[in-house]
């Protein structure tokens, strides 16, 4: 509790005590003493209410008095001009205790996000001349520096290990409980903690343009993009607010004109009307219920960049997908071995040695998966020979590892085309046909899961973008279930087809379209909701975006979209709920059937409620 809160606190604890033990004693001693009674009752009142009727009278001043303030006052001050003036006194209290509340709930929700900015980073440690450790600030750090992040301390710079090994963690980024390793050679983004050994890291970005940095940005501008609901409320309130003054207005004066009834009772059902009618319930939570939602999906590691988009998740109907470093893990990897004539162990080190020079990314998946150190020595001479692959003596032997282009310009026999797709490694030894390499791009875990999820939730159809060939659009598609596939497209292409998807969806409903590379930046502005992964992704992306996913995991879609679903749901009770309630009370008011400790239940009683609904979109899970 922060100490504006305790303040308050302490304020409606001595007022309170104080309402009751003068409430007790003028109802046990009887006692009328006219004008000595109102002074008394002014005392709490004073104590609770003095910060409430200043707003009151700044706000005449200024011209805007339609607000809670001018509402509760007026309220109030007609409740002690008709003699209730431990009704005043209590409606001011309660309306207090509504306030302290609502401010507790705020601190709450803003708990999460505000933990985020604890990833910003104090200092970076560089060496001195004299090899000494000097803290300075990051954002002085420029780009090929490289920096020393001892154990415990935040990585401070995006940038990559040049010396050291440790295990960070990234909890605080992408909502993941589980350290991550990392050694020489690694990337590492800034927000990450270090735990364990000593880290020498080459930075990569200026500290304007880190991850960190980019993060605290979208945290903090994600509240300016308001969501229709909010939009709605705030136009509502601005109409409302003074149709409820006129009312009460009409209600004193009228009804005493053409009634033979006290005047004093229409002053006091009118003032019953106006807290009645405080719209305290709307105003409060259904932001709140946004900045829950979006506090609740930034501690998954979804950071959504605003209420508008956060809501606009709630009608998804299409998800579309762009192939590589979205839904396949973007690294080339060997995924089958076939062979003729050798087993795959001898298949797999006759083709790493023949790539023993090269560090081509198809040389380089071999020797991954060949996991020793290669053997130079073996091989004699290598040719490589553009667009077909290489030619070296290795033991002696003429050994070819390529594609089918240098198997057939080689005249070997056997070579054929393979049913799985990828690139394909064909390996040939003096002339005989050995067998070939699968190396594809490796699904990413938890795609397959993403996709059903979808349709558990409601998706109507998933839908892959690639500018790989069809053959291998179509593996992909298949294996996860995609429901549409566009292969060998070209990143203009994609936005055509997503312009088409677009006028094919309901008018009502969302398309998202999630994607990592700068290619797909066009792609994701256009898309109703762009959806960037973080970790991996490109600036440009993340900058197109209107939602970050920070550990790539595309089984988070389904939960910010459940996230989402959950948080309009949320809005929608309240809304129904607090229209609802205080619409009954305003006709029972307005008949005289429901006095001022009913209006107190309608304004504060329906605001808890209310909040306490609201808060529950800040623990959203799966």
């Amino acid at each position: 509790m922060t100490k504006k809160q305790k303040k308050s606190l302490v304020r409606i604890i001595i007022s309170f005590v104080v309402l009751v033990a003068e409430m007790i004693f003028f109802k046990v001693s009887g006692l009328d003493i006219g004008v000595w009674e109102l002074a008394f009752f002014l005392i709490p009142y004073l104590i609770i209410g003095y910060d409430i009727l200043r707003k009151a009278f700044l706000g005449i001043i200024h011209l805007q008095f339609f607000d809670e303030s001018f509402l509760m006052t007026v309220a109030t001050i007609g409740a002690f001009a008709t003699g209730e003036y431990a009704e005043g006194t209590a409606v001011m209290l309660f309306y207090q205790v509504g306030e302290l509340f609502q401010s507790c709930a705020v601190s709450k929700s803003r708990k999460s996000i505000s933990e985020l900015m604890d990833i910003r980073p104090d200092y970076a440690n560089i060496e001195d001349e004299s090899g000494n450790l000097v803290q300075v600030d990051p954002e002085e750090v420029a780009v090929g520096t490289v920096i020393t992040v001892k154990a415990g301390e935040k990585i401070p710079l995006d940038g990559t290990v040049v010396s050291g090994s440790s295990t960070v963690d990234t909890s605080a980024l992408t909502g993941e409980s589980v350290p991550r390793d990392v050694c020489e050679g690694g990337e590492v983004i800034s927000g990450c903690v270090n735990l364990t050994g000593v880290l020498k890291i080459k930075v990569s970005k200026e500290f304007g343009q880190s991850t960190v940095s980019k993060i605290l940005e979208l945290v903090e501008n994600s509240q300016e993009k308001k969501s229709k609901s909010e939009n709605f409320i705030s136009r509502f309130a601005r109409v409302y607010t003074p149709a409820v003054v006129v009312g009460a207005l009409i209600l004193a004066i009228i009804p005493p004109l053409v009634t033979d009834m006290d005047f004093g009772k229409w002053v006091y059902r009118a003032m019953t009307f106006l807290v009645i009618s405080c719209p305290c319930a709307l105003v409060i939570s259904i932001p709140l219920s946004f900045f829950s939602g979006i506090g609740g999906a930034s501690k998954v590691g979804v950071l959504i960049k605003g209420g508008n988009y956060l809501e606009a998740l709630a009608s998804t109907e299409v998800v579309v997908f762009d192939k590589t470093g979205t839904l396949t893990k973007g690294s080339f990897n060997v995924t089958a071995i076939h062979t003729d004539k050798m087993n795959e162990a001898e298949l797999l080190e006759t083709a790493t040695l023949a790539e023993c020079y090269s560090d081509h990314p198809i040389s380089l998946s071999l020797k991954r998966a060949y996991g020793k150190k290669c053997d130079s020595s073996r091989v004699e001479k290598v040719d490589e020979i553009a667009g077909h692959g290489v030619k070296a003596i290795i033991d002696g032997r003429t050994v070819l590892a390529g594609n089918m282009k240098l198997m057939k310009a080689e005249n070997i026999e056997g070579a054929h085309e393979c049913h799985r797709a990828g690139t394909a490694v064909h390996v040939a030894v003096n002339g005989i046909y050995m067998g070939h390499i699968i190396i594809s791009d490796e699904l990413k875990d938890g795609a397959k899961e993403a996709m059903e999820k979808l349709r558990a939730i409601g998706v109507h159809k998933t839908v892959m973008l690639t500018g790989d060939d069809h053959r291998v659009g179509e593996q992909c598609a298949k294996a996860l279930g995609i429901d549409e596939y566009h292969a060998e497209l070209l990143p203009a292409d994609k936005v055509d087809c997503v312009e088409k998807l677009l006028a094919e969806k309901s008018p009502k409903k969302s398309l998202i379209f999630v994607g990592d590379g700068i290619n797909d930046a066009p792609v994701l502005t256009r898309a109703d909701i762009g959806i960037a992964m973080g970790a991996m992704g490109s600036d440009a992306a993340i900058e197109a975006a209107d939602v970050v996913l920070m550990d790539d995991d595309p089984r988070k879609i389904p939960l910010a979209i459940k996230i989402s679903e959950k948080t309009a749901a949320i809005v929608r009770e309240n809304i129904i709920f607090a229209l609802g309630i205080k619409l009954l009370t305003l006709v029972l008011g307005a008949l005289g059937i429901a006095n001022m400790w009913a209006a107190v239940f309608a304004d504060v009683g329906v605001s808890v409620i209310a909040i306490l609904n609201a808060m529950r979109a800040m623990s959203i899970k799966e």
